[in-house]
């Protein structure tokens, strides 16, 4: 279905920050380190990752599932082999009471600009995959920037999904019911990228879907860079308009090109880091399975989202389903997972990738 472009004033109108939103920052702001915490006072990357993680832990009992449900949901931890004879950690999910028409495949990779994160930022999203949907979920917990620069974490997420597919048997899971690959934020530019590699590589059992949260996509690429197509809507890069976003505080592009060539390694000019730009190669964006997003309108990179699903279904022909949520930021269900809100993220999570498993070849 083809649709007029997004207009200006529709587009600032997202960015309005919701009532609900503007309570939750005034009643439980995100806390700065504490004289308390092991790393107060150090300005380290190692020192903020520690203080996202320290900061996601304090509310992991309020989410909507806080931990693991052993009597729906077996976990088990694995350790995978990659290419270059590491091995790296993976959590696999299993429904107790499996389906009798068998169990999709669900791989997933998480949130942190790269350089942050592991597999305790989707693990609430595979437990549901594995209880409500009967999936066989796979964790992967990719090498991580500085440490490990561009391109391990893409090198590393494909080897996993290669795994994935090879070892879907024994998993206990039928990719011919579904094999989904998703993530949020970087883990969603991870899957927006191997769902790439995977048509062109010929994964064999192929995805049929990919979970595209919040997903980075241009990767803030400066707007001068855009294609005219597409710049009128590219409002939300924090150099056209002023972020407000309470978590992904990128208040100028400079920050996230310091971030990008500086911890990362890497540049807007590899489509394995920006997978906006495989628009441009011989296959371009078309023959990619369908594709499930999630946008929220605070979020900085809110128009990379809404600007990919357009042209995922208007010029390469794929299946898309979004959904957005107006005034509201970048991952605020899992810094703010008592709103109600934040349940209705996760509940529609859910129902979009159900709808994944529904489409058809």
């Amino acid at each position: 279905m083809t649709m007029a472009p997004r207009m200006e004033e529709e587009l600032l109108s997202y960015g309005v920050m919701d009532p609900a939103m503007v309570d939750a920052l005034a009643r439980f702001p995100v806390r700065d380190p504490q004289p308390s915490d092991l790393y107060y006072g150090e300005e380290s990357h190692s020192a903020f990752r520690a203080h996202r993680a320290a900061t996601l832990r304090e509310k992991h009992h309020l989410r909507y599932i806080p931990g693991p449900i052993p009597e729906q949901v077996r976990e088990e931890e694995r350790k995978i082999p990659m290419r270059d004879g590491t091995e790296i950690p993976v959590r696999i999910y299993r429904p107790v009471q499996q389906p009798a028409e068998g169990s999709p495949l669900v791989v997933m990779y998480h949130e942190g600009g790269w350089s942050m994160g592991d597999a305790s930022d989707e693990e609430t999203n595979c437990r549901l995959f594995s209880r409500d949907i009967g999936a066989v979920c796979v964790n992967v917990e990719y090498r991580l920037a500085p440490e490990y620069p561009f391109p391990t974490w893409i090198d590393d997420s494909w080897d996993a999904l290669q795994w994935a597919a090879q070892n879907a048997a024994s998993l206990g899971a039928d990719p011919s019911r579904g094999f989904i690959v998703g993530g949020g934020s970087a883990g969603g530019n991870i899957a927006a990228v191997l769902a790439h590699i995977a048509r062109d590589e010929k994964l064999s059992p192929p995805l049929t879907g990919q979970y595209l949260c919040v997903p980075a996509i241009m990767c803030f690429k400066p707007p001068a860079l855009i294609s005219p197509r597409y710049r009128a809507e590219y409002l939300s890069h924090p150099d056209v308009t002023t972020s407000i976003d309470p978590v992904l505080k990128i208040r100028v592009g400079a920050d996230f090109a310091a971030h990008m060539h500086g911890n990362l390694q890497t540049s807007w000019l590899d489509p394995r880091f920006v997978p906006f730009l495989y628009g441009a190669l011989e296959n371009g964006h078309r023959g990619l399975p369908p594709a499930y997003l999630q946008v929220c309108g605070l979020d900085p990179l809110r128009d990379e989202g809404l600007i990919y699903e357009r042209l995922l279904r208007e010029e390469a022909g794929v299946k898309t389903r979004l959904d957005l949520y107006k005034g509201f930021g970048h991952y605020f269900w899992t810094n703010w997972p008592q709103l109600e809100r934040s349940r209705e993220f996760v509940e529609d999570t859910v129902k979009g990738v159900k709808w994944l498993l529904e489409q058809k070849p």
